[in-house]
């Protein structure tokens, strides 16, 4: 009488790699700085599994695209990506990109854990495909906002550039703001130069300049013009988004790129397993690792604790997102429906708002937290 063998058992009997689509930004106008740090924690949890015995015995693979902030360039990567056999995809920080990967995920019954993209949005109806590592920006940015309000700001101006994920910020610090008699302008980046919006923040009386635009353009050039700008010394300029996380931000500035906060998602101190993963993240990098390196880590790591106990089969993997408990590098890792959200969601990662100290722009100062 012959029997099957389970399929934890065949998978061991099986040496052929488990592999995992990557899609980070690595080429312009992506910002590949971003995709490098994310790349290198998806890169070392990759290689930590391996290490580890990999998954029942079988080496994990990650087959990496770059997505150069591309949705369309995304979505073909997908469906290459889909029929290499890969058992789920994780990685990419442009949200309009992470939409795009989502939305093709979605349609092929492929699972996606989306390291980095905050847009709430990201598909148009619920999906049990896909679950997030980062927070939501209605949330995240809400933080932001309490930041701003209880520095006594109230006269806000925004640079931005047309994106839907630049709108979402806007329109985020508008509600949190107009309760406690706040306003934000918008001041349009392709119009104005950058002269030009220092003499709308003067006219405006605006008290905080936040940069919901690219960088190094146009943020870098209006960040110089307002410094240099002596009508406007006590304005604070914060880029929400992240921009001075990364070390090219230091480099082109200067000390003119301190005193800017902005959004990162860490804890205010690393536990056992972070510590140890930034001093490797560290060494990998050459530099000190953003907080989307910890958020590539995590992913591989979380997908590899659904892989181990459901295999590479797709349909199993979806549907393990509401038992994940992983621990991971910022805290443990448990994925949940959040109102209005249509992915599962980590409800939430620790939220920080920190600056480059102007005493020592090497130095991220810890200005305001939530969760």
């Amino acid at each position: 009488m012959s029997t099957s063998p389970s399929p934890a058992a065949a998978e061991r009997a099986d040496a052929s790699p488990v592999r995992i689509g990557a899609l980070v930004p690595l080429s312009r106008p992506g910002w590949v700085e971003a995709g490098r740090h994310v790349l290198a924690g998806l890169e070392l949890a990759a290689r930590e599994v391996d290490e580890a015995g990999g998954i029942g015995g079988r080496p994990l693979e990650l087959l990496v695209r770059d997505t150069a902030a591309d949705p369309q360039r995304a979505a073909e990567a997908v469906e290459e990506l889909a029929h290499l056999g890969v058992a789920a995809l994780a990685g990419e920080y442009h949200s309009v990109v992470a939409r795009a990967v989502a939305a093709r995920a979605d349609a092929l019954g492929l699972p996606y854990l989306c390291s980095s993209a905050v847009l709430d949005a990201l598909t148009e109806q619920p999906t049990p495909w896909v679950a997030r590592l980062c927070p939501a920006q209605s949330h995240s940015w809400r933080v932001y906002a309490d930041f701003l309000l209880g520095a006594g700001h109230r006269r806000i101006a925004v640079a931005t550039q047309p994106s839907v994920y630049w709108a979402a910020g806007t329109r985020i610090l508008r509600e949190c703001l107009a309760p406690h008699g706040g306003t934000v302008v918008e001041l349009d980046t392709g119009a104005l130069s950058a002269d030009a919006v220092c003499a709308e923040l003067v006219r405006e009386r605006a008290t905080v300049l936040l940069l919901l635009a690219g960088s190094p353009e146009p943020s870098v050039p209006i960040v110089r013009a307002v410094r240099g700008d002596a009508r406007l010394a006590d304005v604070l300029i914060g880029a929400p988004a992240g921009q001075p996380e990364f070390a090219e931000w230091a480099a082109l500035l200067g000390d003119d790129g301190a005193g800017v906060p902005f959004l990162r998602y860490l804890p205010e101190r690393l536990g056992p397993l972070g510590a140890r993963v930034e001093a490797a993240l560290r060494e990998r990098l050459g530099e000190a690792p953003s907080f989307v390196a910890f958020e590539g880590y995590d992913t591989v790591t979380v997908l590899a604790e659904v892989l181990r106990s459901q295999g590479a089969d797709r349909a199993g993997i979806a549907s393990a997102w509401p038992h994940v408990a992983v621990e991971g590098t910022r805290g443990t890792v448990r994925f949940s429906r959040t109102p209005g959200g249509s992915v599962w969601q980590w409800a939430w990662p620790p939220v920080q708002v920190v600056d480059r100290d102007p005493a020592a722009p090497g130095r991220l100062r810890v200005l305001h937290c939530g969760r």
